[in-house]
């Protein structure tokens, strides 16, 4: 059995959007017919620049070679125009054509991808979400309300969640770490509180950033979120420099998770030799995908740390996610995104049961994707899947991130 031919889809999410802008599916077939899907997570290119990517990743690398052979079509590219280092871009693309080459093969041998990884360690999987707009809720006042959040907290526990996330601490623009407004901290401060009070002990607090703080910066606002015992402070400073992580994790009590920026074993390695990071958040169609974030929990294990594979992009990646975290004794979460569109384009073969997701038991990856679904929403958009502001901090007018997604309209009123 050889790989033969590859399909992209680049498919838009309809609004409201979670889960970003476009999402990249890739369709690998064998020479015997069999077909295996796999996402690869945004990259730093272009939707239109990036199927070329991945159509020179796969021709290079992959195809003609048995997909069993993951080890060696990694090495291929990890080592590719003589780099053998991270690249975002070229491990973004193996990532997602790893997923489906595991995909074929727990189709090929009529066994869920977990079965192939060492076998069933977790018969579900710990499910968190982010804190999203109840249908009554207004935008943009949703993302600066201490009630909103609170009351969208308390409807995720009451659907049997035990953890939720929310980001209220300002935005992240292109030029890197900042000290946090006054404002950035108060305003961080009263979320907390208000959802620590609405849940109590029910659900833990994953407190989330996007890498816009310096270290010290990150220090100030993390000290004043420790009376709420969150589980995490999530990538409170840019990815670049991973060994300022260490310093953070020093100064502040809550633990620090990141990873959905980085890359291969060796970013990864970095983090927890230094003690810059005690949760793990790999993105699995970035990060190098199932195999290499397999390597990646074992590594964190000796380090005692956890791993809670992140989410913001489709099911396909979401899919992956599900099956490594049954596999690993050493999880703590994964991420998950419900909307219409996720739970359509794989048919609701994953879902979320009362805050736990069960562990699949079809082959491969568990899902059959709606190709004509997915070809009826092409992007035809300009912008990146996810993007940083210009602007600075403002640190008179106050600061604001929307979640990540486009604005509902309403009505005047």
């Amino acid at each position: 059995m050889k790989l033969q031919d590859l399909d992209i889809i680049v498919t838009a999410p309809p609004a409201p959007g979670w889960g970003g802008r476009y999402w990249i599916l890739v369709k690998l077939t064998t020479d015997t017919g069999i077909t295996g899907w796999g996402e690869c997570y945004a990259s730093s290119v272009g939707p239109d620049a990036m199927t070329h990517v991945i159509r020179d990743v796969f021709a290079r690398h992959m195809q003609g070679e048995a997909p069993e052979n993951i080890e060696l079509m990694f090495r291929r590219a990890y080592s590719s125009g003589f780099t053998q280092r991270p690249d975002l871009t070229v491990m973004g693309a193996f990532s997602g054509l790893e997923i489906a080459c595991w995909d074929i093969l727990g189709k090929h041998l009529d066994r869920p991808v977990w079965a192939l990884l060492g076998g069933r360690m977790n018969d579900r999987v710990r499910a968190y979400s982010y804190l999203y707009p109840l249908a009554h809720h207004r935008q943009p006042e949703f993302w600066v309300s201490p009630e909103m959040a609170a009351e969208s907290a308390l409807a995720l526990v009451d659907k049997g969640f035990t953890a939720v996330k929310f980001d209220p601490a300002g935005p992240y623009t292109i030029r890197g770490g900042h000290h946090p407004a006054v404002s950035d901290i108060s305003a961080s401060v009263a979320i907390c509180a208000a959802i620590r009070e609405a849940v109590g002990d029910r659900a833990d607090l994953l407190f989330g950033t996007h890498g816009q703080f310096n270290p010290a910066g990150a220090i100030r606002l993390g000290r004043a979120l420790e009376p709420y015992h969150p589980l995490w402070f999530e990538e409170p400073i840019p990815p670049d420099n991973l060994l300022d992580f260490a310093a953070v994790a020093r100064a502040v009590s809550i633990p620090i998770a990141t990873g959905e920026r980085l890359t291969t074993r060796a970013e990864f390695a970095t983090l927890l030799r230094t003690g810059g990071a005690s949760i793990l958040q790999p993105a699995l169609g970035r990060a190098g995908g199932i195999w290499e974030m397999k390597k990646v929990a074992a590594m964190a294990e000796c380090f005692g740390a956890q791993m809670a594979p992140h989410l913001y992009a489709g099911p396909v990646e979401w899919a992956a996610n599900i099956q490594l975290s049954v596999s690993i004794p050493n999880l703590a979460v994964a991420e998950t995104i419900e909307t219409e569109f996720h739970d359509a384009l794989i048919g609701g073969a994953i879902r979320v049961d009362n805050g736990f997701v069960p562990a699949p038991q079809a082959p491969g990856l568990g899902i059959d994707v709606d190709e004509a679904l997915a070809r009826a929403h092409p992007y035809d958009g300009k912008a990146l899947h996810l993007e940083m502001q210009e602007a600075p901090c403002d640190y008179q007018g106050g600061n604001m991130f929307a979640g990540g997604a486009p604005l509902r309209e309403y009505p005047a009123d």
